[in-house]
Order: structure tokens, then sequence, then C-alpha cells
């Protein structure tokens, strides 16, 4: 299977995709080569979603701030 680039993931794909890894990881039965991949991109899909909360965390400040939902 072809991994998409956690970069065009939205915030919901990002999630599935990080809780079917910490599940993998959680089940074991692993190699560790195999753990090692699957941190590795489970890290990737975390700081996505953090950059899409902190994003949508800006946008909700510039609403309260009063500058309108134009910059949505």
């Amino acid at each position: 299977m072809v991994e998409r680039d956690v970069k065009e993931m939205n915030f919901e794909e990002s999630l599935t995709a990080l809780e079917g890894l910490v599940g993998e990881l959680e089940a074991g039965g692993l190699d560790l080569d195999k753990v090692l991949e699957v941190y590795a991109r489970a890290v990737e899909l975390r700081d996505r979603c953090r950059e899409i909360l902190e994003e949508s965390e800006r946008k909700v400040q510039k609403l309260i701030e009063g500058n309108g939902v134009k910059d949505l």
C-alpha cells in the first residue's frame, strides 16, 4: 500500500491514520524495524494534527479579535 503524503491529509484523515498506527503498536507482534517505521509515521501524523489545530486556533483567534469570517 502506498502511503499518502502527510501534508496532503486533513485533520480527520491524519487523526484516523494516527489512531490506526497506535492500535498496531499497542497490539504488539511487530519486529523492531516495523515498530520504528510505524512510530516514525505516527510522529509525522501527530505533527500534522498539531499543525492543523494550531492554524485553526489562529483563525478562531482572528475571529474573536473581530477580523471577520473572510479569513476562513
